[in-house]
């Protein structure tokens, strides 16, 4: 799926340096924790979930407007780059607990 990404990218004939530039750009997402464990899950998850990238890529494509592309595109990229790296949607227990399981170097579960 990011091959796809950097393959949509190309197909949208946009430059390539604003894919290295916004590529970690829905880290953003993860300024939800400052408040709590749910705040930030729901951050993340929304600046995270590759339906949202596809979404907003195709408002783009109706309305006939690149940034929406690219921003889509991005996304999408961005959260099959993590999915790779195995980081999953969080859940509200904490940021180390995602769908995929619980990432770190401890896998214990955790009762913090």
């Amino acid at each position: 799926m990011f091959g796809i990404s950097l393959y949509s990218l190309w197909w949208l004939k946009a430059e390539w340096w604003w894919y290295p530039a916004l590529l970690l750009a829905p880290d953003i997402g993860m300024l939800g924790y400052l408040i709590n464990n749910k705040a930030g899950a729901i951050c993340y998850n929304l600046f995270h979930h590759k339906g949202a990238g596809v979404l907003i890529f195709l408002t783009g494509v109706v309305f006939q407007n690149v940034y929406p592309m690219l921003a889509g595109i991005i996304l999408f990229g961005h959260s099959s780059m993590d999915r790779l790296f195995g980081y999953g949607l969080k859940y509200f227990k904490g940021f180390r607990f995602t769908h995929l399981g619980i990432i770190g170097k401890n896998n214990e579960t955790d009762n913090s």
